[in-house]
């Protein structure tokens, strides 16, 4: 159990809806009218608290991107909407699934907790699904013995904080039906080997290959450990320059 966000949404959602039913009860013994204060606030907060619980849990979730390992699909400072439910209705803070919904596909763009610390929330693309060999040598992917399709695109320019991956080499990759652009630095030495991905397990890895910590390095996520799919930017802001960019508003994520 993790005592973040969305433990204390709960625990107050729970006290607020105590104390609201608790005098409403008390109400209909005693007939007394006027709400206490404590009440009057409880009656304010728990519809809203509860409606956010149930919406941040079950359907939506909105993520900023705080790194450029998913470069240049997701940005710095790119807001994202998350689908909640797509790969099951789970409990929030115990996070058991309760309903069965989906599994994720290769390709898909998962939010999920890192397995090595799970109060951490990591943003990588799915890979490899469980019984999947896959291959990384010389900055190229393989996938059951086959190389993924590569498409060149050029020489990355970007713009901000995004700049510090200038130079790197843009390509259109295709990944199961997620046809998305993926960078790799040339020059920049990466971890390579074979992997084959454990039952209910995912393998998956930044669109930014030299610059992200995934699977290579620590391993395959566990089913048990998956939050949701990203679908959506909703948002882009950075401090820095150039701050808003209007169209990324609206992008929706393959």
């Amino acid at each position: 159990m993790d005592f973040d966000f969305e433990f204390f949404l709960l625990a107050g959602t729970l006290i607020s809806g105590m104390i609201w039913g608790g005098w409403l009860w008390w109400f209909r013994k005693s007939g007394e009218a006027k709400e206490p204060l404590l009440v009057e606030y409880a009656h304010s907060f728990f519809p809203i608290l509860l409606i956010v619980l149930v919406l941040r849990s079950f359907v939506v979730e909105p993520f900023r991107i705080p790194s450029g390992s998913m470069m240049s699909t997701l940005l710095v400072g790119d807001f994202i909407l998350v689908n909640k439910f797509v790969y099951g209705i789970r409990l929030p803070v115990i996070h058991t699934k309760v309903i069965e919904v989906s599994e994720p596909e290769r390709g898909d763009i998962v939010v999920f907790r890192y397995p090595n610390n799970p109060s951490v929330d990591y943003i990588k693309r799915v890979i490899g699904l469980p019984g999947d060999h896959i291959a990384y040598y010389n900055k190229k992917l393989y996938v059951n013995g086959e190389p993924v399709p590569l498409k060149p695109l050029g020489t990355y320019v970007g713009v901000g904080q995004n700049q510090r991956y200038n130079g790197a080499m843009m390509y259109e990759e295709k990944l199961g039906k997620a046809q998305h652009q993926m960078l790799v630095m040339p020059g920049q030495s990466s971890v390579e080997g074979e992997y084959v991905v454990p039952q209910g397990h995912y393998f998956v890895m930044g669109d930014n290959r030299d610059n992200s910590n995934d699977s290579r390095y620590w391993g395959p996520v566990p089913e048990k450990n998956l939050v949701g799919e990203a679908f959506f930017i909703w948002m882009h802001w950075e401090p820095s320059n150039p701050g808003v960019i209007f169209d990324r508003i609206g992008t929706v994520l393959q």
